[in-house]
């Protein structure tokens, strides 16, 4: 196998755990917000952070009402103290 396409294969890998990573954080933190009370609806992987040759996505938060953002800044400040 040469140098290059070991180096393709090892960015393949790399971006695969990339993306299973960024989804199992989003399923998480469904989950915990759920706990809470609080849907974040748009709450998903960026679609443009995976369209690059080598995707490692962002998760995006997405938008909200007012409500829940009060609901969401009110149990982060549980969890500060």
């Amino acid at each position: 196998m040469k140098a290059e396409e070991k180096g393709t294969r090892v960015k393949e890998r790399h971006s695969a755990l990339c993306v299973e990573e960024a989804e199992d954080v989003v399923k998480e933190l469904r989950v915990l917000l759920a706990k809470t009370g609080i849907a974040l609806p748009s709450l998903g992987l960026d679609p443009v952070s995976l369209a690059r040759e080598a995707p490692c996505p962002l998760v995006d938060l997405g938008r909200c009402s007012v409500e829940t953002a009060r609901r969401l800044a009110a149990a982060m400040a549980v969890a500060a103290r």
